[in-house]
This record gives structure tokens, C-alpha cells and sequence, in this order.
């Protein structure tokens, strides 16, 4: 098995990193909307896959300062490349899993 491959399936197969993952494909989103988006993921957890993510360079965390201080986090050029896998996965699991 490559070790590259291993590694991107670690990676994006923890747990809840995936759904994070989805739903960040349609654009940047706060923390608090991410938690909204995906059901029963806890704020630890979530800070944790966000950090872990962020280090690997697939989400930017941005602070957007406009009279009212908030952090958004966005899929980066290299996190935007995962779109078309993060979506087959979803189709095969539309298709196959019941």
C-alpha cells in the first residue's frame, strides 16, 4: 500500500473530518455555522479537526475585522481539490449504502 495513500485516507477518514469537509465546499463558514451544518459534532472535536486541518493546509483561518471581530475558515487552493473525491464519495454512498 503507498504510504501517500495511507495517509490521505487517515487523513480525511477521521472522524467527522469528512462532513466537515462537505459543507465547508460551499464557501466559507464560522465555527458556529459549521456546528449547525453538522449534527452532533462537538465544539472540542470540531477546533481539533479544524486545527489538524488547518496544519495541513486544506482550511485557512481568516479574522475578518469589520467593526465586529469574527473568524471565518475556508477550503484553501489544496483543500478545494479534495471537492471532486469528497463528492464521489458521497454519490457512491447515495448508491450503495443503505
Amino acid at each position: 500500500c503507498c504510504g501517500l495513500y495511507h495517509r490521505a485516507v487517515e487523513l480525511v477518514g477521521k472522524r467527522w473530518t469528512g462532513a466537515i469537509l462537505l459543507v465547508m465546499m460551499g464557501g466559507p463558514l464560522r465555527f458556529s455555522q459549521i456546528r449547525q451544518l453538522v449534527p452532533d459534532l462537538s465544539d472540542r472535536l470540531l477546533s481539533e479537526r479544524l486545527k489538524e486541518l488547518e496544519a495541513e493546509g486544506i482550511v485557512e483561518r481568516r479574522v475578518i475585522d469589520g467593526g465586529h471581530v469574527h473568524v471565518e475558515y475556508g477550503l484553501t487552493e489544496k483543500g478545494r481539490a479534495l471537492q471532486p473525491t469528497v463528492q464521489a464519495l458521497k454519490a457512491w454512498a447515495h448508491d450503495w449504502l443503505y
